[in-house]
């Protein structure tokens, strides 16, 4: 298209001037223009860098839109420095250093202007700018979509960023747009993002999707407000605030997020009011530091597409949910590290397939006139510092209403469990807790149960229709000391027999109505059926006392086999040992790294050392817990730029005062990786492990001839080790003897001749990739187990023998 003409239809009265004029450039007919004059350009394309510098109307021919094109060779196409009008313009750029369309000063208005350019930034308004741009399209695959910095502002309407290489709108430096019933899609960062001291942005009736970045994205002291605005189908987190950010969403609707839906750290601020949070694959909101706070209100979070916690809280933050659901997710809310806390209130948590409330780690949660019905576990305190209050809350159709574990110690007030699967309550592990004026009907198990010994306090307290009775109390024991168990006062029940705690508990004389007799203490612990992957479930996990290093160790000697690697840990040990003591005696001690790769193949107690192995430690005061977290490569590695790092950070704070233990370890560097995310994992673990080197043990483990592999290509892993230890496939004599520690551990013996079978067995056992040692083993002791029962099954009356008596002939076939 060839360049045409501009005409200049001028407002002025001066005889001297004429009333219009046809001028063969752009810039012929600007210089002729005064203030308020029309420039009307004709069809065609200008090569010009346009600069507009008196309030003019600058526009295309009526009823023929895209068909004047503003297209330098370089440079900014157009440029506005008064409250001109630009009208029906297509503006092409392609400088990546310039703007394609740059407003600095006045308050211009930009209508129907079509920008398809490859610059750095499709509109960008800066300083004392304020311009109203309308029904404009920006289509900037190289670049920022709309960029507004350096204090500048105005207002688009009705506006669309069609696709952008980096963010669809930037503010930064100070800026303050207001965006409204505008549409943002296709970028290659954040959909909208607004960082640094004083800069704001305002969102009305705006939609973001399609972006593979945040939808949302809110840092460095920034503030936004969106309103009415929907926000789906991005690649990273629906909205993300990071360092003192603040963000007010209203009646807003995130949804469609394959990560979390919301993310805050690092003291930033959020409030939601009447917000929809929904189909997200990681959490709704996740909640991260001291002084970073949400507060929601009349809020619903819903259809979880994952297997995460739809609000999770952590690291000193805070969460505030007022009058709002959660519901249809796998978890619902969980509560982690000392100083942080959730206050709920009025609020709804339904279908929640594992834990409606976990808190844990010394966090509190507080919980006032809500309602939990259709989960697994109501809520659940888990450990030593962890509590709160439940006050005039009902739980409704769980399996297990509230449970307390672990020296864990919530107040509960004025709360009803009506129909568990189990137990109303369920305090054991040493918990504690207060439960005041509390009730429970239709139990399918006991209404409380409470075990151990644990120091719960009971008042008034009632129970009505459970199946196995209003209340038990497991013995404490002869050797318990006065007061170490649970005060019942004032509590009753609709069963007629009596009983009284055990007088070794401590307990007042009230009397509290049950059923019969205890059966036992093993014999009433409820069957639960919660399927989060973290704690043990209370009726299995182990007692709260910390046992000795030389405890842990002998647990070590007992396992079979395993000499070598029994060497190598207790060398390490007295090496940590005598550098403690050394300390202790004001002398300098050799710094012991104390992270480890564990090679060899399958089933030869590798997740068992490592778990002494914390424990060890933990008894030697070098770590908090001790405890083990188990991953692999499903858990540190996303599916896309940037959940790789979020999943790894969250395993080893899983980890924190304890031992994190990467199972496969090689597969995060595959030899085929390319553009693979492992890599993205690794560089996070060295980093977090170069950050919290006294924090948390890292063990890799894996086959031996991979792990090699690993480390070699990976120096900077391989550098944060200690030491490589090998553990070698069991011999036939190893695996006998595990078969026999099962035997005698499940009651059986091994009849005659059954030891030489086995130990043919296993020499005969092909020795290939799925040979699993001390798995194989014990898989074959099941089968024989499984074999004996269809062989005395048959047997009218059978004797001790017959029951207990394993014999060659119940040894499976081999494959």
């Amino acid at each position: 298209m060839a360049q045409g003409t501009v005409q200049v239809t001028h407002t002025g009265t001066s005889r001297w001037r004429r009333r219009t004029g046809e001028y063969a450039s752009l810039a012929a007919a600007l210089e002729a223009a005064a203030e308020g004059d029309v420039l009307t350009i004709a069809p065609g394309t200008y090569r010009e860098n346009l600069v507009v510098q008196r309030s003019v109307t600058l526009r295309g021919p009526e009823g023929s839109p895209g068909s004047v094109r503003l297209a330098p060779v370089d440079g900014v196409p157009l440029t506005v420095r008064a409250s001109a009008v630009v009208q029906d313009l297509h503006v092409e750029g392609q400088d990546a250093a310039a703007p394609a369309v740059l407003v600095e000063e006045g308050t211009p208005e930009l209508l129907d202007l079509r920008i398809v350019t490859r610059s750095a930034a499709g509109i960008e308004v800066r300083g004392s700018a304020r311009p109203t741009v309308r029904r404009c399209t920006v289509d900037n695959p190289a670049g920022i979509g709309i960029a507004v910095v350096d204090g500048g502002g105005g207002v688009f309407e009705e506006c669309e960023v069609v696709a952008a290489g980096q963010a669809g709108v930037a503010v930064r430096g100070g800026a303050h747009p207001r965006l409204e019933r505008c549409r943002v899609h296709h970028t290659s960062g954040a959909g909208l993002s607004a960082t640094g001291d004083n800069s704001a942005l305002e969102a009305v009736g705006c939609e973001v999707y399609e972006v593979r970045g945040s939808g949302v994205q809110i840092t460095a002291r920034a503030t936004a407000h969106l309103t009415d605005c929907d926000v789906h189908r991005t690649t990273a987190d629906g909205v993300t605030l990071d360092t003192d950010a603040v963000l007010t969403l209203a009646d807003c609707r995130i949804h469609d997020i394959p990560e979390n839906a919301v993310d805050l750290r690092s003291r930033s601020v959020l409030t939601l009011t009447r917000t929809t949070v929904r189909q997200f694959g990681r959490n709704g909101l996740s909640v991260w530091d001291p002084g970073t706070r949400v507060d929601a209100n009349q809020c619903e979070i819903f259809d979880s597409t994952g297997d995460y916690p739809a609000v999770w809280v952590s690291d000193g933050a805070t969460a505030v949910l007022d009058s709002c659901r959660v519901h249809d997710v796998p978890d619902a809310l969980f509560v982690l590290d000392r100083g942080s806390r959730a206050d709920v209130v009025d609020s709804d948590l339904s279908q929640v397939r594992n834990t409606a409330v976990s808190v844990s780690d010394g966090a509190t949660a507080q919980l006032d006139d809500c309602r939990i019905r259709d989960a697994a576990t109501g809520a659940w305190f888990r450990d030593h510092g962890s509590g709160g209050t439940l006050n005039n809350c009902t739980v409704d159709s769980t399996q297990t209403g509230v449970i307390v574990t672990k020296g864990a110690d919530p107040t509960v007030e004025r709360c009803t469990v009506d129909s568990p699967a189990e137990a109303g309550f369920y305090v054991s592990a040493g918990g504690r807790g207060s439960f005041l004026n509390c009730r429970v009907t239709n139990s399918g198990g006991y209404g409380f149960h409470v075990i151990d010994g644990s120091r719960t306090t009971l008042r008034k307290c009632r129970t009505e229709r459970c199946a196995r009775g209003g209340y038990e109390f497991a013995d404490a024991g002869a050797d318990a000391t006065p007061g170490s168990g649970p005060v019942v006062e004032d509590c009753t029940s609709d069963e007629s027999a009596g009983v009284r705690t055990p007088t070794a508990m401590g307990a007042p004389e009230t009397a509290v109505q049950t059923t019969a007799q205890s059966p036992g203490l093993l014999g009433v612990i409820p069957e639960q059926r919660v399927t989060v992957p973290e704690p043990q479930h209370p009726a299995v996990e182990p007692q709260t006392s910390v046992r000795t290093s030389k405890d842990v160790l002998g647990e070590l000697d007992t396992l079979v086999g395993l000499e070598s690697v029994k060497r190598e840990v207790r060398a390490l040990i007295d090496m940590i040992e005598v550098g403690r003591r050394r300390l202790q005696a004001g002398l300098k001690a050799a710094s012991v790294k104390r992270h480890l790769v564990f090679t060899g193949s399958p089933g030869t107690g590798k997740t068992t050392v490592a778990r002494l192995y914390g424990e060890i430690l933990a008894a030697l005061d070098v770590l908090e817990k001790g405890h083990l977290v188990e991953v692999s490569r499903v858990d540190l590695v996303g599916e896309h730029i940037g959940s790789t790092a979020i999943r790894t950070q969250e395993a080893f704070q899983r980890a924190h005062g304890g031992v994190l233990f990467i199972d496969e370890a090689y597969a995060l560097s595959p030899e085929d990786a390319g553009r693979d995310f492992g890599k993205e994992a690794i560089d996070t673990l060295v980093k977090l492990m170069e950050d919290h080197r006294d924090a948390v043990v890292v063990i890799v483990a894996g086959y031996t001839a991979e792990m090699e592999r690993f480390l070699s290509v990976n120096p900077g892993v391989a550098s944060r080790f200690s030491r490589t230890i090998t553990f070698g496939d069991y011999g036939p004599d190893e695996l006998l003897r595990i078969v026999e520690q099962q035997a005698e551990e499940h009651e059986y013996r091994l009849g005659p001749g059954t030891a030489d079978a086995l130990l043919k067995y296993f020499t005969e056992l092909p020795k290939g990739p799925a040979f699993g040692n001390g798995r194989t083993a014990r898989q074959t002791f099941e089968a024989m187990v499984e074999r004996h029962a269809s062989r005395v099954a048959q047997v009218a009356e059978p004797d001790k023998d017959d029951l207990t008596l394993l014999y060659a002939e119940d040894l499976p076939e081999l494959p």
